[in-house]
């Protein structure tokens, strides 16, 4: 063993000391085409170290083999894996006596430059003379380039050394490859088909996109010219580390990578930023899809109330514009878009019973035949044959090679067992991002204050990354999805800042295709011809083929299936019924497919100080985003918001919440099925506004009248809770800082929805009498303690790891999901519980995996708080806007309600912390606060810290310009 740790600590040190150099070489010419910067020394920043942001856990994404293996033998971590993690975490503990003096403590200074005393490194990447990167001492880039060229250059170098091998496996995702890559581990193969039906594409039509965006003009031309730049840099990076041997260890632990020369390492092309693109506007640019569940709500309550009373229930459960929903623009403003029509036609409502999921996996052999009720062409359980298995082999002897070479690396043995991301992670809708952003007139100096970020989730390496980039026509700091960090997505300009949340407006539809066969004979669900125009027509199989075998990352058994996704002009097929008895295919057609590059013009616009001058430019910049996203706006004088997507127009009564009946009569307006091409509608259209008194965001409810996409967006989101503390800061002329607004943000993320909120309403029905048993009072007696406290889900103090009111807190997450069924199932009855379950699961607390996902961090999103708030307000006798005709608590009885709460009640508090925390492979059985904690979740060898739960952005800035241009 002393033998073995001392060859892996010279292993650590060569490879520090086999970094490149940062001497510089002789410079490359610029190309003709490019535009020198004029020598103007600093560039101008107009924040005055006003400006902060954090995103954990570091920005180092990258380790070597050496590194993995110190990390797995000792804990020990590459430098800026982690320095970001603990000042992040740490604002839970100290958010109540924040200042402003204070908050470079827990958020970065995010001012412009690289002061000399913060300089850790220099760096002309490639030997260029026309760009540096310099890396401040928290590792993050600044990369200045004196050409347009040079400076994407430098960017894509920086994005290699930071993220490299994470930007393989989501180029890999977006073509539904990551088995054939990463291994065959049941995550990875959930994951990768999950995705395929959302994102398949030939690989021509990746290049397509590329093409039609050069082609498109100046911005077009000007952002393929920074593509290819980017693209130089990054390879060069790859270059540079397979020369010098300090390449990403997960290379190596895959198999993806001699060990002695990196060979297996592929350069990057345009199409791979394309299918990166594709995978993140899955994850939270694509709004609609869901209207099958939709269909089967409806049809539950139909079956069970009858038609008129059922469409009653389904528009009340559905919400798509309840009265009572907190919106983002709160002063009057209505813009409509995507509501149900009063008497719709052409709606496609499936057979009862007959609707079953479109079957993507085809000849599964070995491992991903083991339970697989896949269909088996083949026949077989042999391990596949061909190139792809022989890849896979070739990997598996790669990874078996490198560990004789190198006996150190079975330390990161199983390091990827289960999978490299979340297996569910594209299962449900993801749009967990805030905004909290106050005009100048409610502010201390007169300057608006914004505390605004993304939520994409916790990993190790981050999917985002933070760089700053100047040069000719870029002049911008922040956060953007590695890979595609051409562009700051999300961050500060020089006298601007901009941040975006989800908005999930409806942009993707689901159509009814008729079945066919094409030599006439009668159709059935699994024919794969489908009426189009009056022709039967065949669909379209897009199949990728993947197998994998054995590696020392993932020991998964060999195996291999094919990815199959059946297109038709209507887009993909998710599902196969009948309606009236025909046989149809339900698909999904989303506006940006086949568009997602298109975006890319935006994004340019907004590092562009001379396209960005003000909150109009701003918002004519969003306008190019064709992602379902909510953009806020803060400088020195004004906000603005700006809701972007690329809105169909839909034929005039058709519902785009219910499956509609495919054919010319019901297609979009303007639609080109060829390229899946659609006008947007107007500009004016899309919610917009400019200096309202505040702006807060939450992926709510935008405005009066836009249709809201999912179910339970009513009088109880999470939104409130940004809400009531803003309103409360500006009450009686009070003024917001950048630290009180900071303040707002971080206590919303300590508090409990379902305390805040809900819990109100339940005690007003239990002391409708008083609780005579001594223990049941003590226990409402302590949610009651809890609730005046704030409904905080708190640490007693910094380490503790112990809750202020544990045991209520216990009791609410073991109540809650009883409160529900015992609620509303008696009255729905099981078959329209079922359907709405399925629509809207019922529970999102800390400890809950929504979606699959635990240590998530992101909370309350998705839940039952509305539906209960005001059934609970009709049962107490309360005029209740937008409420169902039925009362369901007690079917309306007070007392018989709180017989119902109750009886619920005393089973949660008789349920032990070990059923309510059941525990996994990071925590034991009843550890509250570790069921709740946040996991950074490993991408790839290295992992970190647990850290205490809080409902925050991942990337996080809080700004306040005090002058402009």
């Amino acid at each position: 063993m002393r033998k073995r740790w001392t060859g892996l600590v010279t292993a650590a040190c060569l490879v520090v000391t086999a970094a490149p150099s940062l001497a510089v070489a002789a410079p490359a010419a610029p190309a003709p085409h490019e535009r020198t910067a004029a020598a103007s020394g600093e560039v101008a920043d107009y924040c005055r170290g006003q400006c902060h942001d954090i995103l954990p856990p570091g920005e180092n994404g990258s380790a070597t083999a050496a590194q993995i293996i110190l990390n797995k033998i000792t804990g020990a971590k590459p430098k800026h894996t982690d320095d970001q993690l603990g000042p992040y975490a740490d604002l839970v503990d100290e958010y109540a006596g924040l200042t402003d003096g204070k908050l470079s403590t827990f958020f970065n200074d995010a001012s412009f430059g690289v002061p000399d005393d913060q300089v850790e490194s220099r760096k002309r990447p490639g030997g260029r003379d026309d760009v540096t990167i310099t890396r401040d001492k928290s590792g993050i880039p600044h990369i200045k380039g004196t050409t347009r060229f040079g400076t994407e250059y430098g960017a894509g170098y920086a994005a290699g050394q930071d993220r490299l091998w994470m930007m393989d496996v989501f180029r890999h995702i977006g073509r539904g490859e990551l088995t054939s890559f990463a291994g065959g581990a049941e995550g990875n193969r959930q994951l990768e088909q999950q995705f395929y039906l959302g994102g398949a594409y030939r690989e021509s039509e990746l290049a397509a996109q590329v093409d039609r965006v050069r082609n498109s003009g100046p911005r077009g031309e000007q952002a393929f010219q920074d593509v290819t730049a980017y693209l130089k840099g990054l390879n060069r990076y790859i270059s540079d580390a397979k020369k010098g041997l300090y390449f990403p260890g997960e290379y190596d632990l895959t198999g993806n990578a001699d060990i002695f020369t990196g060979d297996g390492i592929e350069p990057f092309e345009a199409t791979d930023l394309v299918a990166i693109g594709t995978v993140i506007s899955a994850l939270f640019g694509s709004g609609g899809g869901n209207q099958v569940a939709a269909a089967l709500v409806k049809q539950a309550a139909e079956h069970k109330y009858g038609k008129e009373e059922g469409e009653k229930v389904y528009r009340a459960f559905r919400m798509q514009n309840d009265p009572e929903a907190d919106l983002t623009l709160h002063d009057g403003q209505r813009f409509d878009y995507a509501a149900s029509p009063e008497n719709p036609r052409a709606v496609a409502m499936p057979d009862p019973g007959s609707v079953s999921r479109q079957q993507v996996v085809y000849d599964p052999t070995g491992s991903a035949a083991d339970g697989q009720q896949a269909k088996r062409t083949s026949g077989t359980d042999a391990v596949g044959t061909g190139a792809v298995a022989e890849s896979a082999r070739e990997r598996s002897a790669t990874s078996d090679a490198n560990v004789r070479h190198k006996p150190e690396l079975a330390q990161a043995e199983g390091a990827l067992s289960d999978g490299v991301l979340p297996k569910d992670l594209f299962a449900r809708k993801h749009g967990m991002s805030n905004a909290l952003v106050v005009s100048g007139k409610h502010t201390d100096t007169g300057n608006p204050v914004a505390v605004f970020g993304p939520q994409t989730g916790y990993f190790a390496p981050q999917l985002l990354m933070l760089q700053e980039i100047q040069g000719p026509g870029l002049s911008a700091r922040g956060a953007a999805f590695a890979g595609l960090n051409l562009y700051v997505q999300l961050g500060r300009g020089q006298d601007y800042a901009w941040s975006a949340t989800s908005a999930n407006q409806n942009m993707t539809d689901t159509y009814a295709v008729d079945l066919c066969n094409a030599d006439g004979s009668p159709a059935t669900k699994d024919s794969s011809g489908y009426m189009f125009h009056g022709t039967c027509t065949p669909m379209e199989k897009l199949v990728r083929k993947n197998a994998w075998s054995p590696t020392v990352a993932d020991g998964t058994k060999a195996g291999s299936y094919k990815l199959v996704a059946h297109r038709t002009a209507y887009g993909v097929v998710r599902y196969r019924a009948t309606v009236d008895g025909d046989p149809v295919a339900y698909t999904t057609l989303r506006s940006t497919y086949r568009h997602e590059v298109d975006t890319l013009i935006g994004f340019q616009m907004f590092n562009d100080p001379e396209a960005v001058t003000g909150p109009e430019s701003f918002q004519e910049a969003a306008s190019r985003i064709g992602y379902t996203f909510n953009w806020f706006y803060a400088d020195a004088r004004h906000t603005a918001y700006y809701n972007s997507g690329l809105n169909p127009t839909r034929s005039p009564g058709v519902d785009p919440n219910l499956p509609i009946r495919a054919g010319a009569s019901t297609e979009w307006r303007g639609w080109d099925p060829e390229t899946n091409t659609v006008p947007n509608t107007p500009d004016a259209e899309h919610p917009q506004d400019i200096d309202q008194d505040y702006y807060e965001s939450w992926n709510n409810k935008i405005a009066k009248g836009y249709t809201v996409a999912g179910f339970g967006d009513g009088p109880v989101y999470r939104s409130n809770l940004l809400d009531r503390r803003i309103t409360s800061l500006i009450s009686d002329g009070g003024k917001v800082s950048r630290a009180s607004l900071t303040r707002a943000m971080e206590d919303a993320a300590v508090t409990d929805l379902r305390g805040e909120a809900v819990l109100p309403e339940l005690l007003k029905v239990i002391d409708t009498e008083k609780v005579t048993d001594p223990e049941l009072k003590e226990t409402v007696d302590g949610l009651r303690g809890w609730l005046e406290d704030g409904a905080k889900r708190k640490e007693t103090g910094p380490g503790t790891r112990t809750y202020a009111h544990a045991d209520a807190i216990r009791t609410m997450d073991a109540w809650w999901p009883l409160l529900v069924e015992d609620e509303f199932r008696p009255g729905l009855g099981p078959d329209l519980y079922g359907a709405l379950t399925d629509a809207l699961q019922t529970d999102e607390a800390p400890s809950t995996p929504g979606g699959g996902v635990a240590h998530k961090g992101s909370s309350f999103q998705h839940g039952w708080w509305s539906y209960m708030h005001k059934d609970l307000r009709k049962v107490l006798g309360e005029q209740v806007p937008g409420a169902a005709p039925e009362t369901f608590c007690g079917a309306g009885d007070v007392a018989q309600c709180r017989h119902v709460l109750l009886s619920a009640l005393e089973e949660a508090a008789r349920t032990p912390a070990k059923s309510t925390y059941p525990g996994d492979d990071v925590c034991e059985a009843g550890d509250q606060w570790c069921a709740d904690s946040i996991q950074q979740r490993p991408l790839g060898g290295i992992t970190d810290d647990l850290t205490n739960w809080q409902n925050r952005p991942t990337y996080q800035q809080v700004v306040q310009f005090p002058a402009h241009r």
